[in-house]
């Protein structure tokens, strides 16, 4: 019951995530470079500072979501006392 009525904060906690993975990304790549990030479909972009764009950009997103995830489980944890998810994971 708990992981059905954890989907809204999942979709709310998402939208948030996307938001700040993006300035995050922002933020980052401006130690990077002073420019714009390149994109694939400009014919000037050189693959290195692609390569390099996307794993920056990759990285933010992937921390983002993941920090924002744990947090919004851990509030509605504390808001209902039932975790939305596996407590632990299954040792292997």
């Amino acid at each position: 019951m708990a992981k059905i009525l954890f989907i809204p904060v999942s979709i709310v906690s998402g939208l948030i995530a996307g938001f700040i993975g993006k300035k995050a990304f922002e933020v980052l790549w401006g130690f990077v470079d002073d420019e714009e990030p390149p994109d694939a479909e400009d014919q000037q972009t050189s693959v290195p500072k692609l390569v390099a764009s996307l794993a920056v950009q990759g990285a933010a997103f992937s921390v983002t979501r993941g920090v924002v995830d744990h947090l919004a489980r851990q509030s509605f944890y504390k808001a209902t006392g039932a975790w939305p998810g596996e407590e632990r994971p299954d040792p292997t």
